[in-house]
């Protein structure tokens, strides 16, 4: 998928006793992120997040996942905002007209809140923590 071989080192993760973490950074063609996400995805305990920057080519993505929220994707501009579609906001605007829900909760989630309040614990290393950096001539 990546085009080289993988080997991550993991370390434990104190957020949560007991379990692992490991991160990498990489470079590949747009559409990898898609890809990556949907096969870390069938890790049903797993906690993840794949991001994509912007390209002359493409807009940029985001994937978080979480064991109890699921998956969230949101596309990216070139400074890291999230863009939400216009008919995603249109239909935020009527679940909330319609006493649905709370539009703040509902833009909360077009946002990806819920995953950047469950995934913050687990973001951070902790002093030495091994980054493996990936490059593809694309």
């Amino acid at each position: 998928m990546l085009g080289v071989r993988v080997n991550l080192d993991w370390i434990r993760q104190p957020a949560s006793p007991g379990t692992w973490r490991a991160e990498f950074s990489w470079q590949a063609e747009a559409g990898t992120a898609s890809r990556l996400a949907s096969a870390l995805r069938g890790w049903h305990q797993l906690r993840f997040e794949v991001t994509a920057e912007p390209c002359p080519t493409a807009e940029g993505e985001r994937y978080s996942s979480t064991p109890e929220l699921g998956i969230f994707h949101a596309v990216t501009g070139m400074h890291g905002d999230i863009l939400v579609p216009e008919d995603r906001l249109r239909a935020a605007l009527a679940r909330s007209a319609r006493g649905e829900t709370e539009l703040e909760a509902e833009i909360a989630k077009l946002l990806g809140k819920p995953w950047d309040d469950e995934l913050e614990p687990f973001r951070y290393a902790g002093e030495g923590a091994p980054v493996r950096w990936l490059h593809q001539v694309v």
